[in-house]
């Protein structure tokens, strides 16, 4: 290559690019958002695909009238993207020729066949003319074109998306012609983003999710609503690496992605009051963090494997004895906390427990059932009593039990419970079903109900007294658009309740 050769090279700057995409702003929602590669370009939520295409269209337009002509000396933006025009080095035996650039500089736009993405480009018409789909909006003026050249060892470079700011960067000199081009390569996730990975636009995808990860680890403060939209955009990103690989890892990989999403924009609203997107107010639970909704689910699980007499109200009061005595195998207990749970006969169900040597009470039960907060009795239930290498059921620390324990005499002992006497059924059933929604109060996975048999397993009634037990729960405003169907029970928590909830991943 010759000196001018080369200093014509370097006097030539980077094509100008844009991208914008269109995405969903949240599962289980028909709104979309809006954004573009452009920084200083602001994020748009719709809420339809429709209207998303729509913006996303008048956005790059906006862009296109910004610059309404191409520069002549501008080095095709194309290239840096590894376009079919300009092949790799490994693929150069697929043609006897290598590419050249020609023709007169034009502003082009690529669009996503499934309405994804649009991009426009600024690039040589030999370029435009050479990819798929391309459509040519403007053209230099004539009489300025450069000259063709071939294809330089500085194609594989990644550019920045902010050179349409006016701050054009200049194309690096060349290599010496015995080096080869440098390849566009990335990380994320402890991966190395491989060179040759299809479709480019996932690999550049992948290598600006693993620069915005390091960037963020590197923040003076965290910002969790930043945090949740990294995640989400990596779960995607993740999901189509598997798709396109086949490798389950990757998928695994993304579904812990959707959990640390999910569980971000929890915290940030715990944390702020409102939600990632701004837009609602966020509930104030009782039990603040997803560690503490496990817990309380644990607990659950553990009553109805190892409640020692059947039925529900010895389920419910295994539970609400075990999370008063969970850590050491004891605890305190006063007579109001028994009392007020709608039992046959409370007094006979103690005596029961403890004749089967699951309760040990500290005198009789009808002590245990006079004990008044100032002289509470106290309990045992020996098989939770620490021994020595031998772990205990539960994972939750010292600070974590009361709180658990608070949690479920507030769901047993609610005021709207008290006032239609709901039985012992319902408030175990209130107890189960608050477990058992998402971050909405939707009953089930992702709202789409629970199902009748993970139900009797943790509340042991049967179809026709769940019925039953749902209607009351609605009388009580604990349950709306509640239905009973021959599989699952689908409805939703009230809002005067959602405090109470403990949403699942």
């Amino acid at each position: 290559m010759t000196e001018a050769t080369a200093r014509e090279l370097d006097e030539r700057v980077l094509g100008r690019r844009w991208t914008v995409r269109l995405d969903a702003a949240a599962r289980g929602s028909a709104a979309v958002r809006v954004s573009c590669s452009r920084s200083s370009c602001a994020e748009q939520r719709l809420p339809s695909a429709a209207a998303g295409r729509a913006a996303a269209i008048a956005h790059l337009k906006e862009h296109l009238k910004a610059v309404p002509v191409p520069r002549a000396d501008a080095y095709c933006a194309c290239k840096a993207e590894g376009c079919t025009a300009h092949l790799r080095p490994d693929d150069r035996s697929a043609r006897a020729e290598p590419w050249r650039c020609g023709g007169p500089v034009v502003l082009a736009v690529v669009c996503d066949r499934e309405g994804r993405w649009w991009r426009a480009v600024e690039c040589c018409s030999r370029c435009a003319a050479a990819t798929p789909g391309a459509r040519v909006v403007t053209t230099a003026p004539p009489g300025t074109t450069p000259a063709p050249r071939a294809a330089t060892p500085t194609d594989g470079l990644r550019f920045s998306d902010d050179s349409a700011a006016g701050g054009a960067q200049e194309v690096p000199a060349p290599r010496p012609a015995t080096g080869r081009p440098r390849p566009r390569h990335g990380r994320i996730a402890q991966r190395i983003v491989p060179t040759g990975l299809r479709p480019l636009a996932l690999r550049d995808e992948l290598i600006e999710l693993g620069d915005l990860f390091r960037a963020y680890q590197q923040r003076a403060e965290p910002d969790l609503a930043v945090l949740a939209g990294l995640q989400e955009r990596k779960a995607r990103a993740f999901t189509t690496w598997a798709e396109v690989t086949g490798d389950a890892r990757l998928r695994l990989d993304a579904q812990r992605a959707e959990q640390a999403a999910a569980t971000a924009r929890l915290q940030h609203q715990q944390r702020t009051g409102r939600a990632v997107d701004g837009d609602e107010t966020a509930v104030v639970r009782l039990l603040t963090v997803p560690a503490q909704w496990e817990h309380a689910r644990s607990v659950l699980a553990h009553a109805a494997d190892h409640a020692p007499l059947p039925g529900a109200e010895a389920r419910l009061v295994t539970l609400l004895l075990t999370l008063r005595t969970a850590l050491t195998g004891a605890g305190n207990v006063v007579g109001q906390d028994l009392t007020g749970l709608g039992l046959t006969d409370a007094e006979q169900l103690l005596e029961q427990l403890a004749g089967r040597g699951w309760l040990g009470l500290p005198g009789t039960a009808a002590d245990l059932l006079a004990a008044r907060p100032e002289n509470p009795g106290r309990i045992t239930v020996p098989s939770l009593v620490p021994r020595q290498d031998v772990p205990g059921p539960f994972t939750f620390g010292k600070a974590t039990r009361p709180k658990l324990s608070g949690w479920a005499q507030r769901v047993t002992s609610d005021k709207k419970l008290r006032k239609v006497k709901a039985s012992a059924e319902t408030r175990l059933l209130a107890l189960t079903l608050a477990t058992q929604t998402d971050a909405d109060g939707r009953l089930g996975p992702l709202g789409q109900g629970v199902g009748l048999e993970v139900l009797a397993a943790w509340c042991p009634v049967s179809p026709g007294e769940l019925r039953v037990l749902v209607e009351e729960l609605a009388r009580a405003e604990w349950l709306a658009d509640a239905t009973v169907t021959d599989t699952h029970l689908t409805g939703r928590l009230t809002e005067r309740v959602l405090p109470l909830s403990c949403p699942l991943p």
